[in-house]
Formats: structure tokens, C-alpha cells, sequence
């Protein structure tokens, strides 16, 4: 699966790639409607962006795709049949999460420079910052899409910069969503 399908901006997709890029993409997208199905969609685009990860040296990448996998069937069985029923984090735990953030980014950074990763704090950050939006996101926290909104910014760049630039439009258009997803689950929290 690593022929390339088509090039674009003058960078080869390859079909892993294509694939990886259209299945991830319905699975967030299903993520703001908090129906139950985004997440077999986000198990399915996470072990393919895995693959495709491991294979251009992302590791930190590679490793959060079997995260997401995880976290997808923890999705599955928690939530409800009917969809996720947002809630908020409190204030003291934001402050935790944030704090936690920014010291495990910069315990993994130095880790990832050392086994050769071609990224290495922005892929550290990748990690940690949608490991966390992803739990929030299993425990029905509308907060989760604010954290997606910065992930996919930093995404974005990453992925522009080391010329990977149909997963970098993936990630814009994932940015875009998390503002979706935000407006959606902060309109329906339960007041």
C-alpha cells in the first residue's frame, strides 16, 4: 500500500496514505455529531496512519495510533448507544492536565531526539496533547475539542514542514472540524 496513488504538490500520496487520510477524516467528523460510530471509523484510520507513521520515521505518531486504538474501544463501550453526553472538566483539572502536558512533552522530547525521530518536540506534543484530548474525549468532555484545535494546528505545521502535504491539509481540515465539534458539544452540554 505504499504506491503512490496520486501526487499532489508535487509530493506522492500513496495510496496507505490516501486511505489513512479519507477514514480518519469521517471518523472526526463523526466525533462532533457524539454519535457512537466515529469510533470502529477512528480504530479503522488509526492503525492505518500507524503503518504510514512508522513508516516515515514518526514514531511518537506511530505509537498514538495504537493509543487511539485503544481509546476507540473504550469509546465504543462507554459511551451510549445514543451518542457521547458532553460534559465539562472542572477548573482545578484543567490546570492539572495543563501542567501535565508540559512536563511530558518535555520528558519525551529529549527520548524521541535520541532514538532519531525526524521530529522531536512537535511530535512529542502531537503525542501527549491528543492523548489527552482523546481521553477527554472518551469521558465526554467538551473541552477535548479545544485540545484537538491546538493538536491539529501544531499537526498542520509539522506535517507542512517535513513535507508530508496531504496529511498537513488533513490536519488544517481537522482544525476546522474541532471548531465544529467544539460549537456542537458546548451547545449541547447538559446545563
Amino acid at each position: 500500500m505504499s504506491s503512490t496513488l496520486f501526487t499532489a504538490w508535487g509530493y506522492e500520496v500513496s495510496i496507505l496514505e490516501f486511505i489513512a487520510a479519507v477514514t480518519s477524516f469521517v471518523g472526526v467528523y463523526l466525533g462532533t455529531t457524539g454519535k457512537r460510530i466515529t469510533w470502529p471509523w477512528w480504530a479503522l484510520s488509526s492503525a492505518l496512519y500507524g503503518v504510514f507513521f512508522y513508516q516515515v520515521d514518526l514514531f511518537a505518531s506511530a505509537v498514538l495510533q495504537i493509543v487511539f486504538i485503544i481509546a476507540a474501544v473504550y469509546g465504543w463501550k462507554d459511551w451510549a448507544p445514543t451518542g457521547a453526553v458532553p460534559g465539562r472538566v472542572s477548573t482545578r483539572n484543567r490546570g492539572i492536565i495543563a501542567i501535565a502536558v508540559v512536563f511530558s512533552v518535555a520528558a519525551l522530547t529529549p527520548v524521541l531526539s535520541n532514538v532519531g525521530a525526524a521530529a522531536t518536540w512537535t511530535d512529542a506534543f502531537l503525542l501527549i496533547g491528543s492523548l489527552t484530548a482523546q481521553i477527554m474525549m472518551v469521558y465526554e468532555k467538551y473541552e477535548s475539542w479545544i485540545v484537538w484545535l491546538i493538536v491539529d494546528l501544531a499537526g498542520t505545521i509539522q506535517y507542512a514542514l517535513l513535507g508530508y502535504w496531504f496529511t498537513a491539509v488533513l490536519y488544517a481540515m481537522f482544525t476546522v472540524i474541532a471548531v465544529i465539534g467544539w460549537k456542537r458539544w458546548n451547545d449541547s452540554l447538559s446545563h
